[in-house]
């Protein structure tokens, strides 16, 4: 997004350091948009159409030497549509040592951010398919999250979550681990792990390793999750994607992924997209069309289903 509006002024820290004055900047950006989606005879809700809209304010400034950031983000697609405050934050730059961000809401963990990083122009294969995320490998986050990242020169970067327990969140407190290296040119590749326990006795130890290179204007990459479950069923997943850059403003993409509920019987998920997204200045169109079979490893569920949105950015 582009920051519309920057203002120099004058901002009371008082609730990080009583009596302290600090220079601040203040910034806001937007976007809004609408989408539709159709193609799926077996969905019975909703009419196709959606909106998206996002207000974005940002306040940054020095206190006692260190850089803090307060992000809140004014979206109406929570689910009671009123229109509260999403994705707040408050972020402290440590200069060398790091950074860390406590997430009031929003926030996802170090295996939540990573849970396809696949090439895509637009939505992931298995994004928009009625009951294909049930089974997404992707950790487990919540509100009031603590996240610390530190980028080395060499090219590493490492990212430690975590979340106290909650009801309704995780019933057991939880630690996400991730690491990251971008420093050969074109080159990244990573991992991320969490051991996850939302409902309590169903622990499970959640992993994901990726790599994806860059080369002209072809980007491939491959992705491998599992869950580990102490009890129950244990999934597996592999992705594959490869996004074409044809200009400086049209991008073309090819995505599959496939979950596997290992020794069940039940047959393997997959999910393919073909994706396009097209930039005019703030304004992008973009597009996809999905195929899914055995969503959520049922034999007798598979879908099809396509997507256009416009969107501004402001």
């Amino acid at each position: 997004m582009n920051n519309i509006k920057k203002i120099g002024l004058t901002a009371l820290a008082g609730s990080l350091v009583a009596g302290s004055v600090s220079a601040a900047t203040m910034s806001v950006s937007g976007s809004a948009g609408m989408s539709f989606t159709g193609g799926d005879e077996k969905k019975t809700e909703g009419q196709g159409w959606t909106m998206g809209d996002s207000i974005t304010f940002s306040a940054s400034g020095d206190v006692n030497d260190i850089g803090v950031t307060l992000t809140l983000e004014l979206d109406g697609d929570d689910a009671d549509g009123t229109n509260k405050f999403d994705n707040q934050s408050i972020a402290f730059d440590l200069g060398d040592a790091g950074s860390l961000t406590f997430h009031g809401h929003g926030g996802s963990s170090a295996l939540g951010a990573k849970d396809d990083v696949m090439p895509a122009a637009w939505e992931e294969p298995w994004d928009i398919l009625v009951g294909a995320e049930a089974n997404v490998i992707g950790g487990a986050g919540g509100n009031n999250m603590f996240s610390y990242s530190y980028s080395h020169e060499s090219g590493v970067t490492g990212t430690i979550s975590y979340v106290n327990a909650e009801d309704a969140i995780t019933d057991v407190s939880s630690t996400s681990y991730g690491v990251e290296y971008t420093g050969m040119e074109g080159l990244t590749i990573g991992y991320a792990q969490q051991d996850v326990e939302v409902t309590t006795g169903t622990k499970g130890d959640e992993s994901t390793m990726y790599a994806k290179y860059a080369i002209g204007g072809i980007t491939v990459g491959i992705q491998m999750s599992e869950n580990d479950m102490e009890s129950g069923t244990d999934y597996e997943s592999t992705g594959i994607g490869v996004s074409y850059q044809v200009n400086d403003d049209l991008t073309l993409s090819y995505g599959n992924h496939e979950i596997e509920a290992v020794s069940s019987g039940n047959p393997d998920q997959e999910a393919a997209a073909l994706g396009f997204s097209y930039t005019m200045g703030s304004m992008s169109i973009s597009g996809a069309i999905h195929d899914g079979d055995n969503i959520a490893n049922s034999s007798t569920n598979s879908r099809e289903i396509y997507s256009l949105g416009l969107a501004f950015n402001f």
